[in-house]
């Protein structure tokens, strides 16, 4: 399976952008603002290509999709949330977008979550993260 996520708004406190699914629009996403030099909890991950699995996390103490390989970041999950305070340098999914915030992302996540979750039973999950 193949996710794109295409930052496309830029603000001080976030960056939103669309994820797409095999080609095909998904959902809308909200991360924290990109930043030349990180700072921890506050910044976006780097664009590129990672491989994404699930994997149970102590944090929110269920499954969730996670990044891996992302230089100089640990951690980095796709969950649902609305602002930038829900983030620290995850991805967070949603089906309406405003500045800085998105909403009904429970609604977004679980959409997304079970067509990881069959996916992942039977290929791997990558996702590209363009401007």
């Amino acid at each position: 399976m193949n996710l794109r996520l295409v930052r496309e708004i830029f603000t001080e406190k976030s960056s939103i952008g669309s994820l797409y699914v095999n080609e095909v629009f998904e959902c809308f996403t909200l991360e924290d603002r990109i930043r030349p030099v990180k700072v921890k909890g506050s910044t976006a991950i780097p664009y590129g290509h990672y491989e994404v699995i699930i994997s149970y996390s102590e944090r929110f103490k269920k499954p969730l999709p996670l990044l891996l390989a992302v230089p100089n970041f640990d951690g980095i999950r796709i969950h649902p949330g609305n602002t930038d305070v829900d983030t620290e340098g995850c991805i967070l999914v949603g089906v309406e977008r405003l500045p800085d915030e998105i909403r009904q992302s429970k609604i977004a996540f679980d959409k997304l979550f079970k067509q990881l979750l069959a996916a992942a039973k039977i290929e791997k999950i990558f996702i590209e993260i363009l401007q």
